[in-house]
């Protein structure tokens, strides 16, 4: 990474309209289940701000992607409503399913039915995208975190790669299939996706954060421990062993952007901002939410964009 300021290069690309500027600027997008809503309203105001054509790349986990994707496919404010719609909330958040053998969350409805009809993305916007997107996924078998742009070519690889990254485990259904590996949720091992950003070349990075500053990720409760650490043991070894390091995965994840300085610009949801449940179906909050997110990228960015 270099030490010049995330929002020179946000500036100096906003004035010419061009990325020549011999940086990598790329997008980082944190996940968090429901919790991404916070990172919903802040790529609405980015592109309210004019940026959607600023970055080289976007790298988002989970829910983190799937705000990503409708970033890069130019339709973000619509796609909003699918954080904040009650029927599509009801219809994709059930826990009542698991007593009847199924996911709590219906990935495939979201992905393959709204996405692709009630609130249509335009993945071949994505797709053609001179902006890379880069979807994070755990592989079950090593536990890495894993990339899966090299494995999108089309929009059911696309589709694929989105609900391999949100795929939770137990409450989304089994391992996804893509490539020649499985993969599940990549916030298993990395819900900020910085280090794979910075591993492919990242110079400077805007990081799009789901949690306040003084928001920890809570103690998993036992049952879920239980259930959830049996489940991954038995079926998913390597993604286990990074879920058992996840308690330090926080740590780890705000001491490396920490190092990168001022080429890692970082915003969050700001304190006093409601907390936001991984599997929340509140469209009051989750509205209030979105729009929290809007303005804390609104005031983070306006005045550097006006300066351009």
């Amino acid at each position: 990474m270099t030490s010049s300021n995330v929002a020179e290069v946000i500036r100096g690309r906003s004035a010419s309209g061009s990325r020549a500027d011999g940086n990598r600027l790329v997008l980082v997008i944190e996940g968090g289940g429901s919790r991404g809503v916070y990172a919903g309203g802040m790529v609405v105001a980015l592109e309210e701000l004019g940026l959607g054509g600023i970055f080289d790349a976007v790298y988002g986990t989970s829910a983190g992607a799937l705000n990503g994707a409708w970033f890069l496919s130019g339709r973000v404010v619509p796609g909003m409503r699918t954080w904040t719609d009650p029927a599509i909330l009801r219809r994709t958040v059930d826990s009542a399913r698991m007593l009847r053998g199924r996911p709590a969350f219906d990935l495939n409805w979201l992905v393959e039915q709204v996405y692709d009809g009630i609130e249509p993305m335009d993945f071949p916007a994505v797709l053609a995208n001179p902006t890379t997107f880069h979807p994070i996924a755990t592989d079950i078998h090593s536990g890495l975190a894993v990339d899966l742009h090299p494995f999108i070519d089309d929009k059911v690889s696309l589709q694929t790669a989105l609900r391999a990254s949100a795929g939770l485990p137990i409450l989304a259904g089994p391992p996804v299939p893509l490539g020649e590996a499985h993969y599940l949720d990549g916030g298993i091992a990395e819900s900020v996706p910085i280090r794979i950003a910075v591993r492919d070349g990242a110079t400077h990075a805007l990081v799009l954060r789901t949690r306040r500053v003084d928001e920890f990720r809570p103690p998993e409760p036992f049952l879920h421990q239980f259930v959830g650490g049996n489940y991954l043991r038995l079926r998913a070894p390597g993604a286990y062993r990074a879920w058992m390091t996840r308690p330090d995965q926080q740590t780890l994840e705000d001491e490396f952007l920490a190092d990168l300085g001022p080429a890692a610009l970082q915003i969050h949801p700001p304190l006093g901002s409601p907390t936001v449940a991984s599997a929340s179906r509140d469209t009051d909050l989750l509205t209030a939410a979105l729009e929290i997110g809007r303005h804390a990228v609104l005031d983070a960015l306006s005045e550097t964009v006006r300066a351009a």
